[in-house]
């Protein structure tokens, strides 16, 4: 989440939205100082890790620094009165992208940040216009051209909305002109709907294979099952081998996969942004680091980064991911509601172990029966 410092007024709770930016160039110093930030960087460099920063190009906090310097960079309706996007955000001012000095003043924010980190999350993208990202990625290449672009892109509805207050917003697709991954958000309400049984298995694997031929086909989803904005995994998923599974589903599927702090241990409580609030590690319910760890591993073999992908609906509430890649087959088989049954898989009958657990899967007449446990296989054709 945000670095710099956060805006005094109108502020959201004890701590303020990190959101709500006072100043670009300035460390929070609650977390420390511009040189910690950078020896926590170096450090985390050591262990063969990256490290990505929030960028909150949107707006600011009211009181920020730049609005006390520049009001004009900054919406305003037609008698001079600050003006929001959305209506909900009452402790920032957003900022207008029609003005060419604010694009250069921004795109210097991020060269000096991509000196010394790895990737960029910007926040709400879709509502900057995608002319600036494609312009900011194209100057701060100069200086880093190994950056990590992420969008945390928006649902439908929420595009159509702003949209229809003569504002832009991007689709998905128009992200992809700058960005090398999105959240999954397009199909975040369908996702929700499933979970809770109003809408079918066959209607959610068809929009998860679309995302595979409506976008570039070099774009990355970012696969999410909680962030900071959702509520946790485990208030919508109680079952715990429900979570287990779905977690398994969610670092299956092709694309990367975002852990919330807490989430590897079903926490069930989502913390605030706006005060002090840790993760009580005791509460945690189940113990999913080595899935975790394990679904990482799988994900950097060839097969899943340029394998032929396909999700497929069994009976049951099981579904199926598939990578194809010359004459290998690795297929996975997921439990979503703890029902259980027989699926057929496109392998030949024999004994095959489970890469998540190392148990013995057999296949016969082209058949496997599915418990609980989530299940990765691979054969050849």
């Amino acid at each position: 989440m945000p670095i710099n410092t956060i805006g005094s007024e109108n502020r959201k709770g004890d701590l303020g939205s990190p959101y709500a930016i006072k100043d670009y160039y300035e460390i929070n110093s609650e977390l420390g100082s511009e040189s910690d930030l950078k020896n926590l960087i170096n450090a985390i460099h050591q262990h063969r890790m990256k490290v990505m920063i929030d960028i909150v190009f949107n707006h600011t906090s009211t009181d920020s620094k730049l609005y006390k310097d520049k009001p004009d960079w900054f919406l305003h309706d037609s008698s001079g009165k600050r003006v929001n996007k959305n209506p909900e955000w009452t402790d920032v001012s957003e900022l207008d992208y029609s003005k060419n000095d604010l694009w250069n003043y921004q795109i210097e924010v991020l060269k000096y940040y991509a000196k010394f980190v790895d990737g960029f999350r910007c926040d709400v993208a879709p509502q900057v216009p995608i002319n600036f990202w494609i312009t900011a990625r194209h100057e701060v290449d100069k200086v880093n051209n190994r950056l990590i672009w992420l969008a945390e892109s928006t649902d439908k509805e929420y595009i159509r909305s702003i949209r229809s207050k003569g504002f832009w917003a991007s689709s998905d697709g128009e992200l992809y002109n700058a960005f090398d991954m999105t959240y999954d958000y397009d199909i975040d309400q369908l996702w929700r709907s499933y979970v809770k049984g109003k809408t079918s298995t066959a209607d959610y694997v068809k929009a998860l294979n679309e995302q595979t031929v409506i976008y570039p086909d070099n774009a990355i989803k970012m696969r999410a099952l909680e962030n900071h904005d959702q509520d946790r995994a485990h208030d919508l998923i109680p079952n715990m081998n429900d979570l287990i599974n779905w977690t398994a589903f969610s670092g299956f599927q092709r694309g990367s996969l975002l852990i919330y702090n807490g989430q590897e241990y079903g926490i069930h409580r989502t913390p605030s942004l706006f005060t002090r609030d840790p993760i009580d590690w005791e509460a945690k319910d189940g113990d999913l680091t080595d899935l975790i760890t394990r679904l990482h591993q799988l994900m950097q073999d060839d097969i899943q980064v340029s394998g032929d992908y396909m999700i497929t609906e069994d009976y049951n509430d099981i579904v199926q991911v598939s990578y194809r890649l010359k004459d290998k087959i690795r297929i996975g088989i997921f439990n979503l509601k703890s029902k259980g049954g027989w699926c057929k898989v496109s392998l030949l009958d024999g004994e095959y172990q489970n890469l998540l657990n190392e148990e013995q899967v057999k296949v016969l007449n082209g058949t496997t029966e599915i418990g609980l446990d989530p299940v990765i296989i691979e054969g050849k054709l």
